[in-house]
């Protein structure tokens, strides 16, 4: 009976090596974070196996604060399942009061060698949404969907201390009512496989997906916004990459955006978020402070400027940027994007026009992180 996790235990063998010897240089804090996102790979991809039901498929959250994938999204919570050819099916929920509620049909998953198609993307509006939340969504064969499709969906949060999750259920309705085929050995003998391959396959992926977008471009930048790769219809995105000393910031400037959901956040090496429960490592629309002349001023910094959009690197000299913007109304150009100035961290003030209304004590930063706390307690799931 041993052999019949083995495959896995050899697939975890080989993915500590790919931690221990990643293609780009860690410190010993980076060294331990490899570990950590490790094991939230591991744990993923048991879930994603072992949840994996073509017959009767289940909504899976594999990607979250305790398993980070993909510079994922600090104010989302994700769900994915697996489709297949031919099969008709019902997700059907009670929308609650997050700022986006998207959804995504991809042929594949990523890959090392590129970004699936998306077979359908669309938000919330799209639905015909009744007075108390509900709605329900049929779709099947006329989509043209083949084995290995994802359905991925995104509940997504501007202020995380008011808005609310809602309910999701899938369901295939060709199957509805037809029992699960009982456990066999072969059964979990292939999962055990497809855990291997996934696990394996997920760390390679994130190793090669910044390299063919965020570090094309030079450091201390942000690209102007564009639709998302391999993301949604709906949602717009800028990406870049930073380096800084302790005595540098970047003051990174943004016009204050008229769609439902905008966020900045910080990402390590890993390509994975950072810390954003316990450190200010990502600021929503509702998060940050906006200046009277309508823009959004944020300093990335190794050490706390003591104002209220710091981005705290989390003690990474190096790492990764990103902004979303969901729900727009219109394709975003460069005006509605961010400019970046690379600053003297002494000299953060002369290019904070409002330094004086941005400053924060260390108390009420305290209370900010608080609240992050107490928000991400709300509404994650793991």
């Amino acid at each position: 009976m041993a052999d019949v996790t083995k495959v896995f235990s050899d697939a975890v063998a080989e993915a500590e090596q790919l931690i221990a010897n990643p293609p780009f240089e860690i410190s010993e804090q980076e060294r331990a974070e490899g570990y950590d996102y490790l094991a939230g790979s591991i744990r993923s991809s048991l879930q994603m196996a072992f949840d994996y039901d073509l017959v009767h498929p289940v909504l899976v959250n594999p990607t979250h604060q305790y398993a980070r994938q993909g510079l994922d999204n600090p104010d989302a919570i994700y769900f994915n399942a697996y489709l297949t050819e031919g099969a008709s099916y019902e997700l059907s929920g009670v929308r609650g009061t997050a700022a986006d509620l998207s959804f995504q049909i991809m042929d594949g998953n990523y890959s090392p060698e590129g970004a699936p198609t998306s077979v359908a993307a669309f938000d919330d509006r799209e639905l015909d949404i009744a007075e108390d939340g509900s709605f329900s969504w049929k779709f099947g064969p006329e989509l043209g969907l083949k084995k290995g499709a994802t359905l991925i969906i995104r509940e997504v949060f501007n202020d995380w201390n008011t808005e609310t999750r809602g309910t999701l259920r899938l369901q295939r309705l060709d199957t509805a009512g037809v029992p699960r085929e009982p456990f066999s050995m072969d059964n979990v003998s292939k999962r055990y496989g497809v855990a291997a391959k996934m696990l394996l396959g997920k760390i390679k992926t994130w190793f090669a997906f910044p390299e063919w977008f965020t570090y094309k471009e030079p450091v201390n930048t942000l690209t102007a916004p564009k639709s998302t790769p391999g993301g949604l219809a709906s949602q717009f995105s800028s990406l870049g990459h930073y380096e800084l000393s302790d005595d540098q910031a970047l003051v990174i400037t943004v016009p204050v955006p008229h769609c439902d959901y905008y966020a900045i956040q910080i990402g390590s090496k890993w390509y994975v978020s950072t810390d954003y429960e316990h450190y200010q490592s990502s600021l929503t629309k509702a998060q940050s402070q906006a200046d009277p002349d309508g823009k959004f001023r944020y300093v990335v910094s190794t050490k706390n400027p003591g104002i209220a959009n710091w981005l705290d690197t989390t003690d990474h000299p190096k790492g990764v940027m990103m902004l979303r913007w969901q729900r727009i109304e219109r394709e975003l150009t460069a005006d509605d994007g961010p400019t970046v100035e690379l600053v003297a961290f002494d000299e953060i003030e002369k290019h904070l026009p409002y330094y004086d209304s941005n400053r924060v004590t260390p108390e009420q930063y305290s209370t900010r992180i608080a609240a992050r706390q107490v928000g991400i307690a709300r509404r994650m799931i793991s």
